[in-house]
């Protein structure tokens, strides 16, 4: 089925009542081309993007529970391409580029909201890292715009711009970025994936691989045996956990990272607004939720829950930012499994195990990558070589020292 506005109104008329499951519920088959373990954003994404733009549709996604259940359902929603450092600046342009087409794309409301995002700066020295930012943002071909204290004042009056420790001084605002519904992302690429052929299979674990001679011949899983001439691994934090499987030690920590959301409010905020002196941003959603995030809870674990305190850290950022935050009622937090590479940006390249691919590691970034990390992992799997914009994510990186320290945003945790 298509969707319409007609669409919409004929079922209205009708009780609802037309309306076809959006995706089957298919049974494993013994044997595919292409296995994907995740059925989260980035493994949908790449088994739509094999359909669609490289004709491999014998595909399987196989997802340990329900498909959007892990992070990228748990995120705070926010899409930008404000990255600095050659490798990030080429691959999240050109994620934000799908982004834009992303609905039209997929026949799918994604719900993309550019509402801009402003980096805030409160020294001088941070003025001057905003505007050498901008600079880099601008020559990659995307937009930035540097702020003078007095234009942030004009359109977000409710920031505190004389506190005395971190007086506002300026900073980096983006338009073309924003927001998008981290739920209707997954559901669409689902759906598109589905409508080219590839099975998605639910409450399907991995629970080991079959490997002979250095080469990958499938999976083992709680639903039985599947072969598989390829295989890529989407599991986000549990990219340690899954990668041990196959005999692979990689260079990531699992951490666990909360969000947080207040009670639904009048039209506030019509922006993502990010602290320049501490990790916390914030945004308001459709419903009217000031939705806001801010640094990892500090300790290794697979859990998705965090603790007290950095729900008090991120509560203080908040207040010190605008004060107004403390009339507010916080209504809600959830934590997410964060896989945080060394350096704070990702992996995708193939792994010592022929027919073996990965990608993972996305650190604070995973949302906003899907529909770049899909294309290009896609173009990974099919072309056995890595795309243009993603030949930096390799992981011999931490073997040669080329790496991609964008925030100082990795795993160590006296650099957040």
């Amino acid at each position: 089925m298509r969707y319409s506005a007609f669409k919409v109104i004929w079922n209205g008329l009708g009780g609802n009542r037309g309306w076809k499951p959006v995706w089957r519920n298919p049974q494993p088959r013994s044997r595919y081309d292409v296995i994907i373990i995740g059925g989260g954003g980035h493994g949908l994404a790449t088994a739509y993007y094999l359909a669609k733009k490289y004709g491999v549709t014998n595909v399987a996604v196989l997802e340990r529970g329900y498909l959007g259940g892990g992070n990228v359902g748990r995120n705070t929603t926010v899409v930008r391409a404000n990255y600095m450092l050659d490798g990030n600046s080429q691959f999240y342009s050109h994620s934000l580029k799908l982004w834009e087409t992303l609905a039209q794309e997929l026949n799918y409301n994604v719900m993309l909201s550019q509402r801009g995002c402003l980096m805030l700066a409160h020294s001088d020295g941070q003025m001057d890292a905003m505007a050498r930012r901008g600079n880099m943002i601008h020559m990659q071909g995307d937009d930035a715009e540097l702020w003078e204290a007095a234009t942030v004042r004009r359109h977000l009056p409710y920031l505190d711009f004389d506190n005395a420790r971190f007086p506002i001084r300026g900073g980096l605002m983006q338009w073309r970025a924003g927001t998008a519904r981290h739920d209707a992302v997954a559901w669409g690429f689902a759906r598109g994936a589905d409508r080219l052929g590839v099975d998605l299979i639910q409450n399907c674990a991995v629970t080991g691989f079959h490997i002979r001679n250095g080469r990958v011949l499938g999976v083992e899983t709680t639903r039985g045996t599947i072969a598989a001439d390829k295989v890529g691994m989407t599991v986000a934090g549990r990219s340690s956990e899954v990668g041990q499987m196959a005999g692979l030690r990689l260079p990531i920590e699992s951490h666990v990272l909360q969000a947080f959301v207040t009670e639904g409010l009048k039209p506030l905020i019509d922006t993502v607004v990010s602290f320049g002196m501490g990790h916390f941003y914030i945004s308001q959603s459709d419903k009217g939720g000031l939705v806001y995030g801010g640094d990892l809870d500090g300790y290794n674990s697979y859990a998705q829950r965090g603790n007290l305190p950095m729900v008090e850290h991120v509560a203080e950022a908040g207040m010190a930012l605008m004060p107004m935050l403390g009339k507010a009622r916080m209504l809600r937090s959830w934590g997410g499994i964060m896989d945080m590479t060394m350096d704070g940006s990702p992996i995708i390249d193939k792994t010592p195990i022929e027919g073996l691919y990965f990608n993972g590691g996305w650190c604070y970034g995973g949302f906003k990558a899907v529909p770049g990390s899909g294309d290009v992992f896609a173009h990974l799997i099919a072309t056995g070589r890595s795309h243009e914009v993603a030949e930096k994510y390799r992981i011999d990186r931490f073997q040669t020292g080329d790496l991609i320290d964008e925030e100082g945003t990795g795993a160590t945790p006296n650099l957040h």
